[in-house]
């Protein structure tokens, strides 16, 4: 899900800041554009999800093009993301030291489940997945590191909700509800329910309600005293993950999980 600025022309940008650098900002809004499974677009399409006027979109997809960031499509007339966002993001996730740690507790627990156990952070509204491992069973949705859902409607989205102070919930919960007022009821009643089963369990739930075949137990992962908030989850299919195991078998050993990896977090000398 891509939330742009929207920035149309001067008059609606960012508040005036002397060290806010407008045309860096609106270049990292096109590099956010592309979204997973679309390989090319075009500068009328960037305008149009960015709200940038098209002259600039040209100035800046010429530039990430030189910069290597975007690849041109003389056929098509077209960008595609390019290797320096590639180098980019390996650089960001070898520095993650927490997969490294949390990789191998997540691939036990796929084995023994034939779950999908994902590791995701949050960027604006939707959980990018940062590491992903996969049991041996059949797979109804395969998602890998990289992939983005969204926060409000997923059993990891909401844990990560669990994860945040009050005031950066509630904080959080007015974007939600300025980008989506037709749907907040419905959204604020989901989350609701997803603070009150942590609350009750120490884990929440997503019944079919993301994907209608794939139910999830989720737990957030509070990092460094809440200096940054992370989540895992657990998922497979609906008819083979009933109510009962999610409370019951799923979600205490995700959690117990969760506190083997802080454990190990707390005793690792790079942290």
């Amino acid at each position: 899900m891509h939330n742009p600025a929207k920035w149309e022309d001067e008059s609606t940008a960012p508040p005036k800041d002397r060290n806010f650098v407008t045309a860096l900002a609106r270049g990292l809004e096109l590099l956010r554009a592309f979204g997973t499974g679309e390989e090319y677009l075009g500068n009328a399409e960037l305008s149009s999800r960015t709200g940038i006027p098209r002259p600039t979109v040209s100035r800046l997809t010429y530039t990430l093009t030189q910069l290597g960031y975007l690849k041109h499509n003389t056929r098509l007339e077209k960008y595609r993301l390019g290797p320096g966002i590639l180098a980019l993001g390996y650089r960001f996730l070898a520095n993650q030291g927490i997969r490294e740690i949390a990789r191998p507790h997540m691939q036990q627990l796929a084995d023994t489940t034939d779950c999908a156990i994902a590791l995701g952070s949050a960027d604006r509204h939707a959980m990018t997945y940062i590491e992903v491992c996969q049991g041996k069973g059949p797979l109804v949705m395969r998602l890998e590191a990289g992939s983005r859902i969204p926060i409000a409607t997923t059993a990891i989205g909401r844990a990560w909700l669990c994860g945040l102070s009050q005031p950066q919930r509630d904080s959080f919960l007015e974007e939600l509800r300025q980008q989506s007022p037709d749907q907040w009821s419905a959204v604020s009643a989901t989350i609701d329910k997803s603070l009150e089963e942590y609350q009750r369990y120490g884990f929440c739930l997503s019944e079919g309600e993301w994907e209608r075949d794939v139910s999830a137990v989720a737990i957030p992962l509070v990092l460094e005293d809440g200096a940054e908030i992370m989540a895992l989850n657990c998922g497979g299919a609906s008819l083979r993950l009933n109510h009962d195991i999610l409370i019951d078998n799923l979600g205490p050993r995700l959690r117990d999980v969760a506190e083997r990896i802080l454990a190990e977090l707390r005793h690792d000398p790079m942290r």
